[in-house]
């Protein structure tokens, strides 16, 4: 259940005499117990008699806190000009209590019929959109930052052959050999190399020898096939070799079950944009080589 604050605002006395905030509150309760949202009774801010011109408000201040504290997920408010009568300000809110990935909700949509209710909308879904491409962005920079630093942490887990340790106050992650996967490693590169078996045959030989791979019942071609092709083997683990891009479709997917088909596809990068980052290597660099040869 998501955390969530509300904040409700009246800005005269007459709309205090006829308790519009008491009604605005209610509604926002009942709106964030329809949507599973969590509401301490103290993060109820209401701004009693404070223009919407202005945001120097006491509640509007500590709704602002809480998302810079990292507490809440959800901001309520029955409408946007409770957060401001001043679109520019409505913008602002918005977008800072997003850039602290807070979700600005309104019980009374800004789904209307005016042009300003319709470009707040879309403002809303451009600033939505530009944060998801700004974290997105600072992720991928910073894992090419500590791939080039030589950090292992940037991988998805470490193969067959390793194990990875979780990074420490005194170390860095890292990758260290499993000696009795090392050898099923060294034993594949030997049987396609030296012996002269197949892929296929390999496979077929690991599981007469009841050599479990470690995330399967048992070996298939594609598991040695990535063994013999992974150069983490011969010292050199790879970062960024594959990328996503929009999937080419020419008809419209087939959508069978529930499944909902992916729309995009991993492409590998040419080779010189790989960045590499040293590993214990389990072959030589001969054995790796002539390995590539045959394949």
């Amino acid at each position: 259940m998501r955390m969530a604050a509300i904040y409700a605002r009246v800005s005269s006395e007459q709309q205090r005499e006829e308790n519009t905030i008491a009604s605005q509150t209610t509604a926002l309760i009942e709106f964030a117990n329809q949507h599973e949202l969590e509401v301490p009774k103290e993060w109820v801010f209401e701004d009693e008699g404070y223009s919407g011109a202005t945001l120097e408000r006491p509640g509007l201040e500590r709704v602002r806190d809480l998302a810079a504290e990292g507490q809440i997920q959800v901001v309520l408010a029955y409408s946007p000009d409770r957060l401001s009568r001043k679109y520019a300000y409505q913008i602002l809110l918005i977008e800072e209590l997003a850039r602290h990935g807070v979700e600005t909700l309104f019980v009374k949509s800004a789904q209307g019929n005016s042009p300003e209710d319709q470009l707040l909308v879309q403002f809303q879904g451009m600033i939505a959109e530009y944060e998801r491409a700004q974290i997105l962005e600072r992720s991928r920079r910073g894992k090419r930052h500590r791939a080039h630093a030589g950090e292992v942490s940037v991988m998805s887990g470490a193969p067959y052959g390793y194990r990875y340790i979780r990074k420490t106050e005194e170390a860095l992650a890292a990758y260290i050999i499993d000696e009795a996967e090392a050898r099923v490693v060294r034993r594949v590169y030997e049987m396609y190399t030296v012996e002269g078996l197949s892929i296929g045959e390999i496979a077929r030989r690991l599981n007469r020898e009841g050599i479990a791979p470690r995330k399967a019942s048992r070996w298939e071609r594609s598991v040695v096939w990535g063994i013999l092709r992974n150069p983490a083997y011969r010292g050199v683990a790879c970062f960024g070799k594959t990328h996503l891009s929009a999937r080419a479709q020419m008809r419209p997917p087939r959508r069978r079950g529930t499944t909902t088909p992916s729309h995009t596809a991993g492409h590998q990068r040419p080779r010189e944009e790989w960045i590499e980052i040293p590993v214990p290597a389990l072959v030589t660099e001969e054995s790796f080589a002539r390995a590539q040869e045959l394949l």
